[in-house]
């Protein structure tokens, strides 16, 4: 299977483009949970990933089980990072002990979580993410880190591998990523390529989110490429936790539920999948 690319061993051709859409932060908020359900029900985002120790995982787990052919996965979550709106682990706190901050919550910063963690402990938590969401009734599709925590250096990295393969569940890799090389022998399926929705451009309108999105889009390569969102709703809720943060995640939530979307990926021929397309993969 090697001489074929991910695009053809899914049944497409080799010069297809194939688009994952993906909503980061699923659990995180009602606000968040709402707009992501949205966004599956118009028919434009494929897949998400659902912070397992967030305040509103149970709602979010309540759908899935409701809804069994939806796509979402795990995303797994060791940092805490907005200012008054925090989350402790799913662990025992007297297991994780340095993963904690000062205030008991999960450290703020990818880089203190790396310099605290002890990679032991880090383990626990992620497996006790897995194994809740399993409990709950979550049949996730892949795994994916939350602010890439599991790229924090190469054994957070090989762990986050290791997990996926243990548990048979794709853990979300592209061909970029440095560390590829330290995991290939684990067979897991890779993507072409990554957009991250924060990093194109930050837009202070819709429409220039959109105008950025919909560059994006145009200038898809062949192969199978992730856009990863972060969606949520123009509310009250949403701009208490994160203040003007949240309206980045409204604007990506009215780009990807907005009809004009739909018709300009069909005009442009891409072709949209999900990570449950890719989990099959790990089955054969």
């Amino acid at each position: 299977m090697e001489n074929y690319s991910l695009a053809e061993r899914l049944g497409y051709k080799r010069n297809d483009r194939l688009l994952i859409i993906h909503a980061d932060d699923v659990g995180i908020s009602h606000s968040a949970n709402r707009a992501t359900i949205e966004a599956f029900e118009a028919g434009i985002v494929t897949c998400g990933s659902i912070m397992v120790p967030c305040p509103w995982f149970p709602e979010i787990a309540a759908y899935c089980r409701e809804h069994p052919e939806v796509d979402l996965g795990i995303h797994l979550t060791t940092t805490s990072e907005w200012e008054y709106y925090r989350w402790g682990p799913v662990a025992s706190r007297d297991r994780v002990a340095s993963l904690l901050d000062e205030e008991g919550f999960l450290w703020r910063t990818r880089e203190q979580m790396v310099q605290h963690a002890r990679l032991e402990e880090v383990e626990i938590e992620l497996r006790a993410q897995i194994e809740r969401a399993l409990e709950f009734g979550v049949k996730p599709t892949h795994l994916d880190p939350h602010m890439h925590i599991a790229f924090g250096n190469l054994k957070t990295f090989e762990l986050y591998c290791h997990l996926g393969r243990e548990y048979n569940i794709p853990p979300v890799l592209a061909k970029s990523t440095p560390e590829i090389e330290a995991v290939q022998q684990l067979s897991l399926p890779i993507i072409d390529w990554g957009i991250d929705g924060l990093t194109l451009g930050i837009g202070e309108t819709l429409a220039e989110k959109k105008a950025s999105y919909y560059g994006a889009l145009s200038g898809l390569k062949p192969g199978v490429t992730e856009l990863r969102l972060h969606l949520g709703m123009d509310d009250d809720e949403m701009s208490a936790i994160m203040g003007n943060h949240h309206m980045l995640r409204y604007y990506d939530y009215r780009v990807f539920t907005d009809p004009e979307t739909k018709r300009l990926i069909g005009k442009l021929q891409i072709k949209l999948i999900g990570w449950k397309h890719i989990a099959v993969l790990m089955k054969v």
